[in-house]
């Protein structure tokens, strides 16, 4: 069985995520700290487009929780392959540097970059055996231009744009492409606190993006057809770059 695992699965851009590999035939692993119900619900809708699919309940910036739940499902599913791995969980918490506590840069720069890490590793061996992935992490566009008053956002998700570049590069004679997409300002939980009305003005198109508008693009560099495209990062910002 081929599978997609999708971490931070349960909300927003994750969901829309995992309803995008249903559709291109994924049995899907939704990865989820907390939140169940949502969990639940994205699972629903996987079953409402006739798919499959499973909760793995995990913190990726755990690395003895990840090893415990996503270890172990590897073990004891040897021929189920996880054949696209989509590093979507994040978090932001959002203040300029001077007042930043040691704990708002911890949890995010573990959370965003450490999950990279200890996901992604762990994924990687079954790909490298088989000579076929598909890494998709999705990043921002924080991460390309810096935002204040989110330096350690900014500063995770551009050490994923660096991993990204580093580990393409690496294992692309190997079947495997690493890719980023980094979304603007799109219509989930984490953007619902911004002002919509004011933003708009900087956005070519004048509008805030949708999650199924980031799935699309993670869908196509998850496909066989995007295989000469590796160490990129896809931006999806309605032409918002500065």
């Amino acid at each position: 069985m081929k599978c997609a695992l999708v971490t931070g699965g349960s909300r927003g851009i994750g969901r829309a995520i995992c309803l995008k590999m249903v559709d291109m035939g994924y049995y899907v692993l939704v990865n989820y700290k907390g939140n169940e119900a949502e969990a639940n619900n994205t699972l629903d809708l996987v079953k409402q487009k006739g798919g499959g699919g499973e909760l793995l309940k995990f913190d990726v910036s755990d690395k003895n929780g990840v090893q415990n739940v996503l270890g172990a499902w590897i073990e004891s599913n040897p021929d189920n392959i996880i054949e696209v791995l989509v590093n979507n969980a994040g978090i932001r918490e959002d203040t300029l540097m001077m007042w930043m506590k040691d704990e708002q840069w911890e949890n995010v720069i573990d959370t965003n970059l450490g999950g990279f890490f200890y996901v992604t590793r762990l994924v990687l061996g079954g790909m490298l055996s088989r000579k076929y992935g598909r890494i998709i992490n999705i990043v921002s566009l924080s991460g390309l231009k810096g935002v204040p008053g989110q330096t350690n956002y900014s500063a995770a998700k551009a050490g994923i744009i660096g991993a990204t570049k580093a580990l393409g590069q690496e294992i692309g004679r190997m079947g495997i492409t690493v890719n980023a997409v980094a979304p603007g300002f799109i219509k989930t939980d984490m953007t619902k606190d911004m002002n919509e009305k004011e933003l708009v003005s900087m956005i070519p198109v004048k509008r805030f993006g949708l999650p199924e508008e980031v799935a699309h693009a993670v869908g196509f560099l998850a496909s066989p057809e995007s295989s000469y495209i590796t160490a990129a990062v896809l931006s999806v910002n309605g032409g918002l770059y500065s």
